[in-house]
């Protein structure tokens, strides 16, 4: 996520940010604090991850001390309740699973869509409570209140459902690193393959099928042929390029230095605009990389390509994507800084061209592995949408339902247990903040937004 030139300013970052975290978020007790069972199974880390308009997903970890008085993850089974908002009564059980896992993972279907829900999560009998970090525990958060709303869906049939994913670093074998000898980051065997393989196996499994997928930048981890071709071998098993799946560039795509283009050979030429079309909808994929550097711009011709298409069909649903963000609000809200993200020039350009095109109704990025919206600099009706890395804690993609009337937008944690047990791992790095970064809200993970998108096909139409 950070090159060597970046770390310095992001641990000063990170510094600032474990202070505030130390005041603002106090250190649980009585009703809030993580309670042990007989067998000094803990449960923690309670997360609210999905929460759709008939479902939501719950996910924790529990943990039991060895013999040595150190926490490790401890097999538990599963259990959560959950009952109407407004009730007094008990909630009553709607999971339990005798299985023992550390790494809990409650899906629970069958909810009432814009209905507020209480809730609770136990392993062993024990409740299950958030982490000690502010994303989780500030005031107002399902996991700080015991209460989630579903979503409204939009009005109309559902279209299609689209993937939205991101930073695969295909061939990576060290996840945060920082500092080289002193915040070396997690180390692991073949985990980028395991969790694109893992978030691929969902996007083609009946309750989470996708019919597009969207790949918004660094698809390998150094650009290198082998990296390249491996991952395009692992992507055309789910789907075909230019048809099923989409691609675009990010920084880490770059080839080594005094190679070749790989990656330009292999999917698209640098600084290339690419334009697709399913079903009526319009998918523009930017190139944002620079030859060296982990900032963003937009090169070529591709600022005129892009107001070219648009004004010749402006009302057109249109989704555009490319790796780095574009806002200023991405910009002062990440810890890389502004020059992390697409330099200044192009993105008022971008701005300046969705004024007039009042189709484009999102904008996909990657590179900062965070879930989070931000603000347009003017007003504009896009949704600038950054979705946290596949590679990593939380571990996941963005489910994009389209329906006639609008759509919802959805994260999801993969699911497999290497997966889980990888994203606990990999919670823990840049000095513990990583959830307060990567997580985001959770109205940044799940929200509903009304558009008209009666003119386009469903999925499967002539």
């Amino acid at each position: 996520m950070l090159d060597p030139r970046l770390r310095t300013g992001w641990l000063a970052g990170a510094a600032t940010g474990a202070a505030a975290v130390a005041v603002r978020v106090p250190r649980p007790s009585g009703a809030n604090a993580v309670r042990a069972t007989g067998n000094s199974v803990v449960a923690s880390d309670l997360e609210v991850v999905t929460v759709t308009d008939t479902s939501v997903i719950l996910t924790w970890t529990t943990r039991a001390r060895d013999r040595r008085g150190r926490w490790r993850p401890a097999p538990a089974d599963t259990e959560v309740r959950i009952g109407p908002g407004d009730s007094r009564e008990p909630v009553p059980v709607r999971l339990f699973d005798a299985e023992r896992t550390p790494y809990h993972y409650a899906e629970i279907h069958g909810l009432e869509p814009g209905r507020a829900y209480r809730f609770e999560a136990y392993s062993d009998g024990g409740r299950a409570h958030p982490a000690r970090t502010l994303v989780t525990r500030r005031a107002g958060t399902p996991e700080s209140t015991g209460v989630f709303t579903t979503l409204t869906p939009p009005p109309g049939r559902l279209l299609r459902t689209l993937a939205l994913l991101n930073d695969l670093h295909y061939g990576e074998d060290r996840s945060g690193q920082l500092v080289p000898g002193l915040l070396e980051g997690e180390r692991g065997e073949q985990y980028p393959e395991f969790m694109l393989g893992a978030a691929l196996d969902e996007l083609a499994a009946p309750n989470r099928r996708a019919d597009q997928l969207i790949v918004a930048g660094d698809l390998t981890d150094t650009g290198t042929l082998d990296q390249t071709l491996a991952v395009r071998a692992r992507l055309d098993d789910w789907g075909a390029l230019g048809r099923e799946y989409f691609v675009c560039r990010g920084n880490h795509d770059m080839p080594p230095k005094g190679e070749p283009d790989h990656w330009g050979s292999i999917f698209h030429p640098h600084q290339r605009l690419i334009e697709y079309s399913v079903g009526g909808l319009r998918l523009i994929a930017l190139d944002t990389t620079r030859l060296a550097g982990s900032g963003g711009t937009l090169g070529g011709t591709q600022v005129e390509r892009l107001r070219e298409l648009l004004r010749s069909d402006p009302d057109r649903p249109t989704l555009v994507f490319g790796h780095h963000p574009v806002t200023r609000h991405a910009a002062v809200s990440n810890p890389g800084g502004p020059g992390f993200v697409l330099d200044r020039a192009n993105a008022a350009a971008l701005h300046g061209i969705y004024r007039s095109a009042p189709g484009v109704f999102l904008h996909h990025s990657g590179h900062t592995h965070r879930n989070r919206v931000t603000r347009p600099d003017i007003g504009v009706g896009v949704e600038f949408l950054e979705v946290a890395a596949a590679k990593e804690y939380p571990g996941g993609y963005t489910l994009l339902r389209v329906y006639e009337g609008g759509y919802l937008a959805n994260f999801y944690k993969t699911r497999s247990e290497p997966a889980r047990r990888w994203s606990t791992r990999t919670r823990r790095q840049y000095l513990g903040l990583h959830p307060d970064h990567a997580l985001g809200s959770c109205a940044d993970r799940n929200h509903a937004v009304r558009r008209d998108f009666s003119g386009l096909r469903a999925a499967g139409a002539a």
